[in-house]
């Protein structure tokens, strides 16, 4: 049985313009020990699909799913006290900007031991040590100092590593980390991601990996899920995707990505032209058809999920024109 499995998750926001139809029938599973990633651009659904999991939506936002099971256990039917249960202790989240997401007014020791006070029952300074003791995992010298101090007093990477160190209080068994590296520089970029990735072998966790850089998950993603206004249009095992792309989408993101050796210095990189649809009333048909280079009449049908291959999935109407471009 998967970790976390989710079928047909739809997430509709009234507004006063009608429905906007943020994400339309996500479905995919997780293994106990993999990497998903789901990609996409800003606005295709990405952040709110892991909120959804989490039970974090604001309450006028209407969330549907024939199924969302984390460890065999329904989510879409668990009480607010079972699902508090859930979070942070079995269920945690890295938020995409750590200054926001801590507390200014509270230290970070504070904001440390809370969930294992919260969901453990341990004393004070077995918290505090679990604290300083995941402090220095996560590459935070002087731990025990650091407990004392406040959010502002600390460096971006450094707040993303408390966020980290935070998520893994209570040994959880799946982790959503949502665009863990945006607002770091490059280098804090990969140490961040090689951390990861080091406490998903070392502690055995899930992983989903919430982001719109596709480097980010050739390196560290197991399997891949493509986003496009709501929908996801390929999945696969990285290796599958990154190899033998099929949805046009796909092969616009990797081309915008410079390839050493291949994309020389002065070179402009690829783009997608157009912008993303509105999503508000209804929208039929592939959502990406008005900046696809191979789109015709069939593309304005509902066009399902089409098995590739053994460990790949696209949702495209012309598979036949798109291979042979390819």
């Amino acid at each position: 049985m998967a970790l976390l499995e989710v079928e047909d998750l739809v997430i509709d926001i009234p507004t006063a313009m009608g429905t906007l139809h943020a994400v339309g029938g996500v479905s995919f599973a997780l293994e106990r020990g993999e990497t998903l990633a789901i990609v996409g651009e800003s606005g295709s659904g990405k952040s709110l699909t892991s909120l959804a999991l989490m039970n974090l939506l604001p309450k006028r936002v209407q969330r549907k799913a024939a199924k969302i099971a984390f460890d065999g256990q329904d989510l879409t039917t668990i009480s607010q006290a079972g699902m508090r249960r859930l979070r942070g202790n079995r269920m945690a989240m890295i938020f995409q900007e750590p200054m926001t997401s801590l507390n200014p007014a509270f230290t970070i020791g504070d904001q440390l031991t809370e969930a294992l006070l919260c969901h453990r029952k341990v004393g004070m300074k077995e918290a505090t040590d679990r604290a300083v003791h995941l402090l220095e995992k996560v590459g935070i010298t002087a731990a025990g100092q650091r407990l004392r101090q406040y959010p502002h007093q600390l460096s971006g990477g450094l707040r993303q590593r408390v966020m980290i160190a935070m998520a893994l209080m209570c040994g959880p068994d799946l982790i959503i980390a949502d665009e863990p590296t945006t607002a770091l520089d490059v280098t804090i970029q990969a140490q961040i991601l090689h951390l990861i990735a080091d406490l998903k072998k070392e502690f055995g966790m899930a992983v989903i990996l919430i982001t719109h850089d596709l480097g980010v998950v050739a390196r560290v993603a197991d399997k891949v899920g493509v986003m496009y206004a709501g929908r996801l249009v390929e999945t696969g095992t990285s290796r599958a995707v990154f190899k033998q792309p099929r949805h046009p989408y796909t092969r616009g993101l990797l081309d915008c990505i410079p390839v050493p050796g291949r994309t020389q210095p002065g070179m402009p990189l690829g783009a997608i032209r157009g912008q993303v649809p509105n999503l508000i009333g209804r929208l039929d048909g592939c959502a990406f058809r008005n900046r696809c280079d191979f789109a015709g009449p069939e593309c304005a049908a509902d066009i399902p999920l089409v098995r590739t291959g053994a460990d790949h999935e696209v949702r495209c109407a012309r598979l036949d024109a798109t291979e042979v471009a390819a």
